[in-house]
């Protein structure tokens, strides 16, 4: 896949579509030149990003759509994978979330997929969408020593 090249999945929020997108990231993760190790953590915090899209954002309201880009880049010279997962929710304040390796959250069920998302990926924004809505921007870089 070369750089620039951009591929886009829209669908309405159902968790039924998550190996389908799961899929279709592995395959543009190792198109863009990622190891092993990288597809599966691009992997885990694509499915984490769409779980939350489609729970929290979307509310599992079935009208509402999840978009999913990935694109592939030239990131300072080396490859990289840019994946972008907006709902079209209400939004949210991500300077709030509570801190999962706090005392209080250790033994939650949930709350640990955004800290995961970042540990997975080399970068990871929020953005509130002007249309409705919120997008996660999150970039995988293809390790130096892959390239080497």
């Amino acid at each position: 896949m070369t750089s620039g090249n951009t591929v886009r999945i829209d669908f309405h929020s159902s968790l039924g579509m998550l190996d389908f997108v799961q899929m279709v990231s592995d395959y543009i993760a190792r198109a863009v030149g990622l190891d092993d190790d990288s597809v599966h953590w691009v992997s885990l915090a694509v499915r984490e990003s769409v779980i939350n899209a489609i729970k929290h954002g979307n509310c599992s309201d079935v009208r509402k759509r999840v978009h999913v880009e990935f694109t592939s880049l030239q990131d300072a010279g080396a490859p990289a994978l840019a994946v972008s997962v907006r709902d079209e929710g209400c939004g949210f304040d991500p300077s709030v979330i509570a801190d999962p390796l706090a005392a209080e959250n250790l033994l939650k069920t949930n709350g640990r997929g955004i800290f995961l998302m970042r540990s997975f990926m080399d970068e990871m924004t929020f953005n509130r969408v002007k249309e409705g809505g919120m997008e996660v921007r999150m970039v995988k870089r293809v390790p130096q020593s892959t390239l080497a």
